[in-house]
């Protein structure tokens, strides 16, 4: 009997001490097995997480080229606008200088009207004297029209952007720089001087 119960006494502790030394593998597993789920865990919200690095190089060339564009299209659209406006003020500025050169012209054939009709009435009977009234008249006419306007100067003080004085005279009746006299009458075309006034300037 003795020898029975030592033997059951034996194969206890054996099954006890296998358990014993079985436990601390399962234990070991369990926590393995956590560790492996974690970082399975971690690897799948990796994987799903947006690569915000790829997704930014692939946009960048696109947005770069857009902006590009936008610039160059700015840029050309102001260079046309500048060139648009310099070639009309070019042009207007070429038509000006013309108008101006061939007006400059015509004033001397005014001039020579003028004293020829000097002393011919508006109600002469004379058909020629008659005829040289209508051809002034409407040569006045259509260089006011075309904007040539005469220097008001007789009255008026004396102002160096529309007259030229050439002579001066002591007056005490008249004012100081006051023009007593238009020796030849200036003009203007479109507010520029084509031909200065030559006055005769008081005190």
């Amino acid at each position: 009997m003795s020898e029975e119960k030592e033997k059951k006494d034996e194969e206890v502790k054996k099954d006890t001490s296998e358990e014993k030394e079985k436990a601390p593998e399962k234990d070991k597993t369990s926590d393995e097995k956590k560790e492996d789920k974690a970082s399975e865990e971690k690897t799948d919200k990796e994987d799903k997480k947006p690569d915000k690095k790829k997704d930014k190089k692939k946009e960048d060339p696109r947005d770069e080229k857009i902006k590009s564009l936008q610039d160059q299209v700015l840029r050309q659209m102001a260079e046309f606008d500048n060139f648009r406006k310099r070639t009309e003020k070019e042009k207007s500025s070429m038509y000006d200088a013309g108008a101006s050169d061939v007006i400059a012209k015509v004033l001397p054939v005014i001039d020579n009207f003028e004293r020829g009709l000097a002393d011919v009435k508006e109600d002469t009977e004379d058909a020629f004297q008659k005829g040289m009234l209508a051809i002034y008249k409407q040569l006045l006419h259509g260089l006011d029209e075309l904007g040539v306007k005469e220097i008001e100067a007789e009255g008026k003080k004396f102002d160096p952007n529309f007259h030229n004085a050439v002579m001066h005279v002591d007056d005490a009746d008249k004012g100081e720089q006051e023009v007593v006299e238009v020796l030849q009458k200036g003009y203007t075309y479109h507010d520029k001087v084509v031909r200065y006034a030559m006055v005769k300037v008081a005190n």
